[in-house]
């Protein structure tokens, strides 16, 4: 270590040296003869990281929205439910992982109810929002109508709701695909599994590279897959939102 480096630059400087290329064959950000020598394993790794991120928003919904509800029809529940569901998402996936390994093994369940305790609070806090956007008048009407509880929250609450659930499920989808990538602690991170190989194999860039294209395209495909079931779900709200 040269002299006069100490402390946090001193630990900086080894990063660099570490992460530096040796002298040797080039390494490039990108490399497309990367990708064609190895698209059995990026298929692989795209069709785990797609499971676990439909795997946990479509429990982490089966779950969260019915959480929503409760909180929105008891009100003392809200703050707990709020607050619990904040909770979850503070806890450091290590630790989180330290946790459910004993008990669960390295397995592709450790990963998923990870990543569904973290999903819980953006599905939580949108659904509720959605449910109490409801107009009163809209409410008032439909108990004139005769609409009970459930039928006022069937029929009523929850389709106008629908928006603020849709936000929640993206936002969830979004963030997921980029927590997977956590779970290669496990052996079960999808494109971290192959981020994480690119820098145990000095630094190589195009692998790195190739796994980090590979999440924010999923993310990125998702995303517009729920804009387009949103649309076809709620023509009403697109409408709406037209100039």
């Amino acid at each position: 270590m040269p002299p006069g480096l100490s402390g946090p630059l001193a630990s900086a400087r080894i990063l660099v040296d570490w992460a530096a290329p040796a002298d040797g064959p080039p390494n490039p950000w990108f490399s497309w003869e990367y990708v064609r020598q190895n698209i059995e394993s990026l298929t692989s790794a795209l069709q785990q990281h797609i499971e676990l991120t439909i795997a946990t928003v479509a429990i982490a919904a089966a779950v969260g929205i019915p959480l929503a509800v409760l909180a929105y029809k008891v009100r003392g529940l809200t703050g707990p439910i709020l607050a619990f569901t904040g909770a979850l998402y503070t806890i450091p996936s290590l630790a989180l992982f330290a946790l459910l390994g004993p008990i669960l093994g390295l397995t592709f369940s450790t990963v998923l109810i990870g990543l569904v305790l973290y999903a819980l609070l953006a599905i939580v806090r949108n659904a509720l929002t959605g449910l109490r956007q409801v107009p009163p008048d809209v409410r008032d009407a439909a108990r004139g109508m005769g609409y009970g509880r459930v039928g006022l929250l069937w029929r009523i609450e929850l389709p106008l709701a629908l928006p603020g659930i849709l936000t929640g499920v993206r936002i969830a989808t979004v963030s997921t695909v980029a927590l997977v990538t956590v779970g290669t602690l496990v052996g079960f991170g999808g494109f971290g599994d192959v981020i994480l190989t690119g820098f145990n194999n000095n630094y190589y860039k195009a692998q790195i590279m190739a796994g980090t294209i590979g999440c924010l395209g999923l993310a990125l495909v998702l995303d517009l897959v729920l804009i387009g079931l949103g649309r076809l779900v709620m023509p009403w709200a697109a409408r709406r939102s037209a100039p």
